[in-house]
């Protein structure tokens, strides 16, 4: 039953992302860094679910770090840009929610893959 759970997270990313690419969504620099970092930890988590080793735990414990580093400040950035109807106090509790519910699967088996 995990397996299918995890099956099914790895390809609503997979699906977000391709579908945001195809719709022209990376227009930006910091935009189209972000397709690349998000393909590399989905890559990352393939690997995880369907357990085989693909690289060595050194380069995904780096892009553990990284990608987790970059998606919290690319995140911050575009969820205060996009929500001027959110009162400012609560910004920061919507965004910890929304993230951990988004990403936190991603980076648990991220973690998991490389540690």
């Amino acid at each position: 039953m995990a397996n299918i759970l995890w099956t099914v997270y790895l390809g609503i990313l997979g699906t977000l992302a391709i579908g945001y690419f195809i719709k022209g969504g990376y227009k930006t620099h910091s935009a189209k860094l972000d397709f690349v970092i998000s393909i590399i930890t989905w890559i990352g988590l393939f690997g995880y679910v369907t357990s085989n080793e693909l690289f060595t735990p050194l380069l995904w414990k780096v892009v553990f770090i990284g990608g987790l580093v970059w998606d919290l400040a690319y995140g911050l950035k575009k969820f205060n840009e996009d929500a001027n109807k959110i009162p400012r106090a609560a910004r920061p509790a919507i965004f910890g929610v929304t993230a951990l519910i988004m990403i936190g699967p991603l980076y648990y088996g991220l973690f998991q893959y490389a540690f």
